[in-house]
């Protein structure tokens, strides 16, 4: 098993500051749904919105996932540490099944 504490053990992500960009983004835009609601904008055009919504929420999701798989579980097999590798594999693969259902 891993020596570092857990918390210690999930600071790993390469690309923090691109990602809170895109979620200040996300934000954002979900303000604007918000406000094409509440002005009765074309149906139409706030699905497109919501399809670019979550299509930028998908990608936040792989690249986490990306990096998961590339430090977490690649840390755990280098490790040489078998049960923590399957647990880490596991874990990328429940968020996988997760992806695909939503």
């Amino acid at each position: 098993m891993s020596t570092d504490p857990p918390e210690a053990s999930h600071r790993h992500i390469q690309s923090k500051g691109a990602y809170l960009a895109r979620l200040r983004r996300i934000e954002g835009q979900a303000r604007g749904l918000q406000r094409m609601v509440d002005e009765e904008k074309y149906c139409i055009d706030i699905l497109t919105q919501i399809s670019a919504m979550t299509k930028a929420l998908q990608a936040v999701a792989l690249g986490l996932l990306e990096e998961h798989i590339s430090h977490c579980v690649v840390n755990a097999a280098a490790a040489g540490d078998r049960v923590e590798a399957d647990v880490k594999i596991a874990e990328a693969s429940n968020a996988i099944a997760r992806l695909v259902r939503s």
